[in-house]
């Protein structure tokens, strides 16, 4: 585990395949993939705190406009700019970001793997897939409604159209981001550079909506609004979503990149729009319906909607993407289920496409649109998941400091409780609107939540089982000595998850069969609590004598094993394997619900059935199928 003792002064630095990219590039990639999500929020934020339509909307006066985009104002200044740009970003971990890797950062207690603290970490994990599935929907729903601000006769299309641009959008997800990866960077600059100039003209021709910088206009409108005033933070809000993906993301580019894209581009362009939309407001208080498109020209609003579609798209993908390598972290870190991992890229190893997953999520992405059939009411289920991650971020970065970092009480409490005191009340506003569909991610964050603790808690079990039964390796080795059984030519891979003792199969092996290869190699892949281990620090071989080596490989939880290349890396170590000479042993459990274990009747039977449709061993490892022996064993749990 890589070590840190103190707050680093290093800059974070992005993982390999990015690490000698050209700062521009990086940049703009960050642009693209990075700030989508919060990008694309000028769409509907300020609308849904005034739109006639919104369940907690305000009354469009003067003192109101300002008292909105003061809260604006302060949010994105004190949630991105100081809590994730200046605080959060620097607990990296080898320069990856992500409440996973956050997690892996706090020194973990002999005993207790699934303690409060990961608990609460695996909650706001499963947060992030209600908030992978809302955004997609709530981004091209809210940019295809311009079609009805163009002309009424295009309200019916809105949602077909969207649903057909979701499908396109998951179906295109098998081949890669790489070609369209390569557009992101650009359409998000024109976006930012768009959305700039839409309300930086009315920023000049109206610069008293400057004034809404002063934070007294803020606690003016909490003031005169009372409970009703703290419930519009349940759409301000909506401002800052996807930050943390600045966080997330930063393995990819690097701390520089995104700060500098932040600080360049996407602060102010956010800023000159918001305002826009506001001095626009004060004009013409009946452009509340929809003051984003409101702003735009009526010869640029089928253009605009284009600019805008392709933004949602990028915003979109992003959070698909971060679905994608959230869930391989939780596979390595033993918290989910072993999936398709598919590598899209010769090149880029974060490049993946998980099947279930892109599944899933277009499917609850159509049926959310289906049902919601507005940005609105979408709006409405908003906030929750997102408010809630980055309430659980801040916690877990307090044991961090404390923990892993060693700061006094004195330097840690001040930002942290100021961190937390603003999740905590955007989280309790958006807290009230459970009942008009903000039950929908914390019902799926439950059951992703259900899954990963289930699977997690059905694995200890397992392994504990294996353990009381495990055979020392030297006992079983000197009965080989004494026996002398009958060694075939080749090399024999016996899987084990335990990398002591000797592997079950083994002796299933040995028992029914009654000989062994020339050459027996014991096998253990195990993740660890970093990003990445690099090749050459992976393998370790050690010759227990007589034919029999133990192999151990490590890998990061944002990497996925691969045995094969294992093996032929085993070369180095002086372990020569003829791949095309060597069969692989695994076990295959059948887990009967009838044990002593002290795990719920409905949890052995949901883990059971976890365990019989995850994807088998044999493809998650790389091993070649015609080359798997398995041995069935009937486990009570």
């Amino acid at each position: 585990m890589a070590t840190m003792t103190d707050e680093p002064t290093r800059a974070a630095q992005p993982g390999a395949h990015v690490a000698h990219a050209p700062r521009a590039a990086l940049l703009l990639g960050a642009l693209g993939v990075v700030f989508g999500d919060i990008g694309t929020s000028p769409l509907y934020a300020i609308k849904e705190c005034f739109s006639p339509v919104a369940p907690h909307r305000v009354d469009v006066t003067p003192e109101n406009i300002l008292g909105v985009l003061s809260l604006v104002f302060w949010t994105l200044l004190m949630v991105v700019t100081i809590k994730y740009l200046t605080f959060i970003m620097k607990a990296d971990n080898q320069g990856s970001g992500g409440i996973m890797a956050l997690l892996a950062l706090v020194p973990p207690r002999k005993g207790n793997p699934t303690g409060p603290l990961v608990l609460l970490v695996l909650f706001g994990a499963a947060l992030l897939y209600g908030d992978g599935v809302i955004t997609p929907a709530i981004s091209v729903l809210s940019a295809m409604e311009g079609l009805e601000v163009a002309t009424h006769t295009l309200r019916p299309l809105v949602v077909p159209l969207t649903v057909a641009i979701l499908v396109a959008l998951f179906l295109a997800q098998k081949h890669g981001t790489g070609g369209i990866g390569n557009v992101f960077g650009p359409v998000t600059l024109v976006w930012f550079v768009t959305i700039a100039v839409l309300g930086g003209r009315f920023v000049f021709t109206n610069p008293t909506v400057l004034a809404a910088v002063d934070p007294r206009h803020a606690v003016r409108f909490f003031a005169d609004h009372g409970r009703h005033g703290f419930m519009v933070l349940g759409s301000v809000v909506l401002c800052i979503t996807g930050a943390e993906a600045l966080y997330a993301d930063m393995g990819h580019f690097g701390r520089g990149p995104i700060r500098a894209a932040w600080y360049l581009v996407v602060w102010p362009s956010l800023l000159l729009n918001y305002f826009g939309q506001g001095a626009l407001l004060l004009e013409n208080p009946g452009a509340a319906t929809n003051p984003f498109y409101a702003l735009v020209p009526s010869w640029a609003l089928l253009p605009t909607v284009a600019i805008a579609t392709a933004a949602t798209i990028v915003a979109s993908q992003a959070l698909i993407s971060g679905a994608y390598s959230l869930t391989q972290q939780a596979v390595q870190l033993g918290y989910f289920p072993r999936v398709s991992i598919v590598h899209t890229s010769k090149h880029t190893e974060g490049q993946i496409y998980i099947p279930e997953i892109n599944r899933a999520l277009l499917v609850l992405c159509v049926v959310l649109v289906l049902t919601f059939r507005t940005s609105s009411a979408l709006a409405a289920a908003y906030g929750i998941a997102v408010t809630g991650t980055m309430a659980i971020t801040t916690i877990v970065y307090f044991f961090v400091v404390r923990q892993r970092w060693g700061w006094p009480l004195w330097k840690a409490l001040p930002p942290v409780l100021t961190f937390l005191a603003i999740d905590i009340a955007f989280f309790t506003a958006n807290a009230a609107k459970f009942l008009h569909g903000g039950w929908f991610p914390v019902v799926m964050a439950a059951g992703i939540f259900t899954v990963m603790t289930t699977w997690k808690t059905g694995r200890r079990i397992l392994g504990e089982a294996f353990k009381a039964d495990l055979l020392p390796l030297d006992q079983f080795l000197d009965d080989v000595a004494r026996k002398k059984p009958f060694r075939v030519h080749g090399t024999a891979v016996f899987m084990a998850s335990n990398p002591h003792g000797t592997p079950p199969v083994l002796l299933h092996h040995f028992k029914h069969n009654q000989v062994l290869h020339e050459q027996v190699v014991l096998l253990s892949v195990t993740s660890e609590r970093v990003p990445e281990i690099p090749p050459e620090e992976r393998i370790t071989v050690l010759d227990k004598g007589n034919g029999f080596y133990r192999v151990r490989a490590r890998y990061g939880f944002m990497q996925t094993p691969h045995v094969p290349s294992v093996l032929l890396a085993c070369k180095a170590h002086g372990l020569v394997i003829e791949l095309k000479r060597t069969s692989y042993y695994l076990g295959r459990e059948t887990l009967l619900p009838t044990g002593r274990s002290k795990m719920m009747r409905w949890r052995k039977g949901l883990f059971a059935f976890i365990s019989r449709n995850a994807r088998p061993a044999t493809a998650y490892f790389g091993l070649p199928p015609g080359r798997v022996v398995e041995f069935g064993m009937q486990i009570n749990l």
